[in-house]
């Protein structure tokens, strides 16, 4: 995930840490709190927040689902301004929410917050306005598999809830999968399907990778940030100090967009439940119809669904994002089409007229895309611009890879690289 980098002073900051147990002050300075860092940089941390904060609110008003079921007050939310609060109220408020997740008061979770509720206010107004479209899917899925319900927030913050949401690190939909991770747990990828975009599988698989990261480090926090960097990052947290296994303790030795992660999950956890004290005006949204879904078992053109159900192209591709190209590739395997109720009795009585109409027009010449379970046909890669003082372990560290793939992607016989040369990081 790219995200935007912020650098905080420790040597200037004097904002009290509060205990989410408890409403207490625990500490007169920062520095008290977290652990010496002098090891890992001298007198700052760089810490970055999530790519979706940089998203154009415009552009997510855009979305056929956004256009419409969300209304919104241009001059309130245009016209609102932040107040100012003071530490023992934010952490008050932390310590009052019903979360089994850890939300401490801190100088890097206030400055979360402070972020949230600045100068991405439209997010969260966002946020807020569409929540109500797929609250049902997160909260099911992660009830099935006994994670926290807070962590229906994480989408917020992997996504801001964009469903076709695609990173430069090669990370798709709400949910934010990398390739590899999201086959571990089914979601199939291949040049017609990506199942990393369906939500209500995406949804399951990110219950389910919670609740083994979970199961693996023991600690909601700690399987937070497994989640943005992978277990294996947290795990050499943990071993470079000391055998320590709470977030803050760890929290020098995490990759830089890791030490952002849970803060923001955090502040976004705030914003939800404390926009009105913030003068944030929440987008609403008008109830979407009731939709079913349908177990297609043939290939089937998008047009030929459309001319006998009447759906529009963009509806269906709001409703199934899932779906690459025109094509369902039902006789691949069975493949779930979400529509509108009203559509639903169309398609069943066509019956099988539904795949014969216009078959040679949409299926002539064999145009079916090929079907390519490893993605031999859809490698996709980013452009790293080495940056003075890395080295090839932190670049395969922050792109989830090793360093000898980054080798053999740009042909490097040794470890050496310099500043401002540019390596090829694929994802597969």
């Amino acid at each position: 995930m790219n995200l935007r980098r912020l650098t905080y002073i420790l040597s200037l900051l004097t904002i009290p840490a509060v205990s989410a147990r408890s409403q207490e002050i625990v500490s007169d300075t920062i520095s008290d709190f977290l652990p010496d860092t002098t090891a890992v940089c001298t007198d700052s941390l760089t810490v970055e927040f999530p790519e979706s904060m940089e998203f154009d609110v415009d552009s997510l008003m855009n979305l056929w689902l956004s256009k419409q079921y969300l209304s919104y007050d241009e001059d309130c939310i245009e016209g609102s301004v932040n107040p100012k609060f003071s530490d023992t109220v934010y952490a008050e408020r932390l310590s009052s929410l019903p979360t089994i997740v850890e939300m401490p008061y801190n100088y890097v979770t206030r400055s979360s917050i402070d972020a949230y509720m600045g100068r991405n206010r439209k997010v969260i107004s966002y946020a807020l306005g569409m929540m109500p479209i797929y609250e049902d899917k997160f909260v099911e899925a992660l009830i099935k598999y006994d994670v926290p319900i807070e962590l229906k927030y994480l989408p917020i913050v992997e996504s801001a809830l964009k469903p076709k949401a695609y990173s430069r690190m090669g990370a798709a939909g709400m949910w934010q999968f990398i390739y590899s991770t999201g086959n571990k747990y089914g979601l199939q990828v291949n040049s017609l399907v990506d199942d990393r975009y369906d939500i209500a599988k995406a949804s399951d698989a990110a219950a389910r990778h919670l609740r083994d990261l979970y199961d693996m480090f023991g600690d909601w926090s700690l399987a937070i940030s497994a989640y943005n960097c992978g277990p294996g990052n947290v795990t050499k947290a943990i071993t470079r100090s000391g055998g320590k296994r709470d977030f803050w303790d760890i929290y020098p030795y995490l990759p830089r967009e890791t030490r952002g992660y849970l803060p923001a999950f955090i502040a976004v956890n705030y914003a939800m439940s404390f926009y009105k004290e913030h003068g944030i005006c929440p987008m609403t949204s008008a109830r979407p119809a009731q939709t079913d879904t349908l177990h297609i078992e043939r290939n089937l053109h998008i047009g030929q669904l459309i001319h006998y159900s009447g759906i529009s192209q963009d509806e269906f591709k709001a409703l199934n994002p899932q779906y690459l190209t025109e094509v369902i590739p039902g006789a691949y395997r069975t493949c779930v089409v979400t529509l509108p109720q009203q559509y639903i009795k169309p398609i069943v009585e066509a019956g099988d007229s539904l795949y014969e109409y216009d078959k040679e027009k949409y299926f002539s010449k064999a145009k079916l895309a090929y079907i390519d379970d490893d993605m031999k046909n859809r490698v996709t890669y980013v452009t790293h611009k080495i940056k003075e003082g890395e080295t090839l372990g932190h670049i395969a560290m922050k792109y989830h890879t090793s360093v000898k793939n980054i080798k053999n992607w740009n042909n490097l016989k040794s470890d050496n690289i310099r500043a401002g040369k540019t390596l090829r990081i694929y994802n597969r």
